[in-house]
């Protein structure tokens, strides 16, 4: 009997098989990515509504205020006039309060941070690691939990006394400034970037008799500082909506910062709403600059953070 031999597979077919495998996959990639794309869309509409509520009831000057919508029935500055002459502390008092709030806040906090990080990242003692993940271990507990500790601390420091006017601003600025100098998120982000770095380079600046001041002034610095900016970003949002301490802590209302100064647009038996959100749009305000002006360094200091 003769032997049947199968036919030889044509080249043309593999490549056929081969362009219909790259078409599937091709195909399915683009129905995954259109599904990404819309539940990203879809999250990012929610969180961006709020804001954009908040932005068209500001420039309505009548309506519902709770019925939510797309169009505003009317635009108007109005709300704006009201409310920078509506509150009791002169709006532009607030948001300088808020300037010298955040330049100081800032300057202090990341330089604390920047050289408690230094330590624990390239210097070798005992209980290095286990200091540093004790400290880590506070960020389980709230905010709220030191407020009482914080409170009893700056009356004990006498921040609160009232001797002279000029005294008692710098004395009340730093009594909402120091309970935040110490951040935990600041300490590791740097303590990353750190990490990142070779270690050869300290040896050698160490070997040629420079100080660690030096090393961390001259080396540490300026190789950390997208991370340095982006904790920076942070700080200064922080520092910027800062509300319920300054609202505790300052018994002068002239020197509340412009979160915390919106409540004065809130009458005894009513609350100009209109007013309290266009507040609260020139609040958002500068936020959105620095975000705009630093997100090159913020995306990469987190991500030389993550890195290290």
């Amino acid at each position: 009997m003769l032997e049947t031999r199968p036919a030889p597979v044509q080249p043309d077919s593999f490549a056929a098989a081969a362009a219909r495998l790259k078409a599937r996959r091709r195909q399915r990639r683009r129905l995954t990515d259109l599904l990404a794309y819309t539940v990203l869309i879809a999250i990012a509409l929610i969180m961006l509504y709020p804001f954009y509520w908040t932005l068209i009831t500001s420039l309505e000057p009548t309506g519902n205020i709770y019925e939510a919508k797309i169009v505003p029935q009317a635009v108007g500055l109005r709300n704006y006039a009201e409310m920078w002459k509506g509150t009791t502390v002169p709006f532009w008092r607030l948001i300088l309060n808020s300037l010298i709030i955040c330049t100081l806040g800032v300057s202090l906090t990341v330089t604390l941070a920047t050289l408690a990080a230094y330590p624990l990242a390239k210097m070798r003692f005992p209980g290095r690691d286990l200091i540093f993940y004790a400290i880590l271990a506070l960020m389980v507990l709230p905010n709220e939990s030191g407020l009482i500790v914080n409170y009893i601390t700056t009356i004990k420091l006498g921040l609160l006394q009232q001797t002279n006017p000029v005294i008692d601003a710098v004395r009340q600025y730093l009594a909402v400034v120091l309970p935040g100098l110490a951040s935990i998120v600041g300490l590791f982000l740097l303590r990353q970037a750190y990490l990142g770095i070779p270690q050869e380079l300290i040896e050698a600046a160490r070997i040629d008799g420079a100080p660690e001041l030096t090393i961390w002034r001259r080396i540490m610095l300026p190789l950390a500082t997208p991370t340095i900016a982006a904790f920076a970003i942070l700080e200064f949002v922080a520092y910027w909506n800062s509300f319920l301490w300054a609202r505790i802590m300052l018994p002068d209302k002239n020197l509340l910062p412009l979160s915390a100064g919106l409540l004065e647009l809130s009458g005894t038996f009513s609350t100009n709403s209109r007013a309290v959100m266009a507040g609260a749009v020139i609040t958002i305000i500068p936020i959105l600059i620095v975000f705009a002006f630093g997100q090159k360094y913020f995306m990469k200091g987190l991500e030389g953070a993550v890195k290290g």
